[in-house]
């Protein structure tokens, strides 16, 4: 009897397991394939590990049914502490906690797990500061049924992605129809509506393929949008649904020579087409072969006979290592696109980013009052700039929202400290000016005690900055100022002195500072140059042309032979000669001053009982720095 039950036992015990083991491959099966509803299905009804538990997560991560994800993840065992789970699964863990808007806890993850700190509500405070718009969103489409995205204008229509025919099958990843193109007006009311939506057109829409995000040329003959092929290639064991941009042209009032542009392919995706003002360049999402991350941002040149240049990646400016889609771009030149690989607040982001000299600049996070926690996409704006449209799953669904965007004030902020570049003392009272790209004077200020400097500056533009204090050389720093969400800007200036750059300065017991050069012999009683004189002078004239800020008072004196009057008159007429020979010699008079000082300052106090030696060492030429 007993040898029975244990018969019993173990056939159950068997019986489970090949369930188990068929379910689970079934799943993964679903899974790999990215039929994630199905496959969540029977993930659910399996006996939970840490396997299990991640698929499960991953397929509502990838619905972006952030709660049943986290509880599914929230469960996998050795969360909270070190264990064999990977980066990729802390990535999505992440994405899961900004989702549900635990912010503190994805912090957390990110600087433990990922060794990525990162301190969500300063980078709010920070947006706040610096964002150029804030954003103002009405639902458009919340009425309609079915989820939409996506629009693009067409004459004094628009044109979005929609799931609302149901009578196309359901699309394995989500469980919902394929999407297709719908055309609509748009009613400005006491409030704006979507009106009399219709399918855009038999020769576009298809069955059993996705068609969105199209974009039409000004005349509206030229229509491009992405439509994803029937064919499946096999990658890396799974089947994937490779997505390419179409091109169709309007002849006789009907949408023809629908054909994938040259630069698609059938091993990677291309989406997303977005033309700029003149249309001559088509931006696009794609995965293509050395992408930088796992969609990336390109563009193609359009050629005056229709055809298209090679992809040109939009670099790291823009692109990051996991997705950016949907771009955009502004008739003000602004590229608008969505990230889910740049600081943000949760799924896709949306992002700007200005251009300068050809090539566009850090990208700027739009902020709180457009970006959610959820994905946030597909931003376009009308003629006026102000207002516009954006998709977002915000509300669990995507949807179609208008928005109105009010210009902020911003002030940026350059800052630093000045020191001396040798000994890394404080320099207090540096005059700092701020000048333009054009080197007109913007502003200026002194440090403090503390020789720090603070200038306000603008968004996006070059500059350059001098440190400059009395007898030391000028320094100047070239910046720019862009929307990639620096807004204080810290430049340590490192000035030299004249003294650690050249030889022959020194200072003396009393702090003031000296060119020191041979001395300059003058004829008894006269004051002209004379040749040897001049070969001095020269080195001087050198020192000044290379130090264009340089200051010098020029400082004449005698020795004590003759009487106090006429060796006052000589010592000034011979630092005026001495001046006379700079200016030449093609030195500004402006930065030059003379003095004579007769015999009121002997190196040597010998009075009358000096010797020809300690005369001739009275009888000089002294070369003081004033700044």
């Amino acid at each position: 009897m007993k040898t029975f039950k244990l018969y019993i036992l173990l056939t159950v015990l068997i019986t489970g397991q090949l369930c188990f083991s068929q379910s689970m491959k079934k799943a993964d099966l679903l899974y790999e394939n990215r039929a994630y509803v199905e496959a969540a299905e029977i993930y659910a009804q399996l006996p939970k590990n840490n396997l299990v538990l991640e698929k499960l997560g991953d397929c509502y991560y990838y619905n972006s049914e952030y709660e049943k994800a986290y509880e599914a993840y929230s469960q996998i065992k050795d969360l909270s502490i070190e264990s064999d789970l990977n980066e990729t699964f802390y990535i999505k863990f992440v994405d899961v906690l900004k989702g549900l808007k635990k912010y503190e806890e994805a912090d957390n993850v990110s600087a433990i797990k990922l060794n990525d700190p990162f301190n969500t509500e300063n980078f709010k405070s920070l947006l706040k500061r610096i964002i150029p718009y804030e954003y103002e969103l009405k639902s458009l489409t919340d009425k309609i049924g079915g989820s939409s995205f996506g629009i693009g204008l067409y004459k004094d229509k628009v044109v979005f992605a929609s799931t609302l025919n149901i009578k196309n099958p359901n699309y394995n990843w989500n469980g919902k129809p394929y999407l297709d193109l719908y055309e609509a007006k748009i009613t400005v009311g006491d409030s704006i509506s979507i009106d009399s939506i219709k399918p855009f057109n038999k020769k576009i829409n298809t069955k059993n393929q996705h068609e969105s995000n199209a974009v039409f040329t000004k005349d509206g003959k030229t229509m491009y949008f992405s439509r994803n092929l029937k064919r499946r290639i096999d990658l890396d064991s799974t089947k994937i649904s490779v997505v390419s941009i179409f091109k169709a042209e309007l002849i006789d009032n009907k949408w023809t020579n629908v054909e994938p542009v040259s630069f698609s392919s059938d091993t990677y995706s291309t989406m997303h087409p977005a033309l700029n003002s003149d249309e001559t360049k088509l931006y696009f999402s794609s995965d293509m072969p050395n992408s930088i991350g796992s969609f990336d941002i390109f563009y193609v040149d359009i050629l005056e006979d229709n055809t298209f240049g090679e992809p040109i990646n939009l670099g790291k400016s823009i692109n990051s290592v996991r997705r950016e889609q949907f771009p955009y771009m502004g008739k003000d030149s602004t590229l608008y696109f969505a990230s889910n690989g740049k600081r943000g607040f949760g799924g896709l982001d949306l992002f700007s980013s200005s251009k300068k000299n050809g090539k566009f600049l850090d990208a700027l996070n739009l902020g709180e009052s457009i970006n959610s926690e959820k994905d946030d996409f597909a931003f376009i704006v009308v003629d006026s700039l102000e207002t516009g449209y954006v998709s977002s799953n915000r509300s669990g669904t995507d949807h179609i929202y208008t928005f109105d965007r009010i210009s902020t004030d911003r002030v940026y902020y350059i800052e630093g400290l000045v020191t001396d570049k040798v000994t890394g003392e404080l320099l207090p009272n540096t005059t700092v000016t701020l000048f333009d790209e054009e080197g007109n004077i913007i502003s200026e200020t002194f440090t403090g005690e503390d020789a720090r400097y603070k200038l306000e500056t603008q968004p996006n533009r070059s500059y350059s900055l001098e440190g400059f204090q009395p007898k030391y050389i000028p320094e100047i720093e070239f910046f720019d100022t862009n929307d990639s969400g620096n807004i204080e800007f810290n430049i340590e200036l490192e000035i030299e002195s004249y003294k650690d750059a050249e030889e022959i300065v020194t200072d003396d017991e009393y702090g003031n500072t000296f060119i020191e050069l041979e001395n300059i012999y003058f004829d008894f009683a006269k004051w002209d140059i004379k040749p040897q004189a001049a070969r001095t002078l020269d080195v001087l004239v050198a020192l000044l042309i290379k130090y264009p800020r340089m200051e010098i008072q020029l400082g004449a004196h005698t020795d004590s032979r003759a009487g106090f009057e006429f060796n006052m008159d000589l010592s000034q007429k011979r630092a005026r000669a001495t001046l006379e020979y700079l200016v030449e010699n093609g030195i500004s008079r402006e930065r030059l001053t003379s003095k004579g000082y007769g015999e009121t300052k002997p190196l040597v106090p010998c009075g009358d009982n000096c010797t020809e030696t300690e005369f001739s060492i009275n009888r000089r030429c002294e070369f003081l720095i004033l700044k």
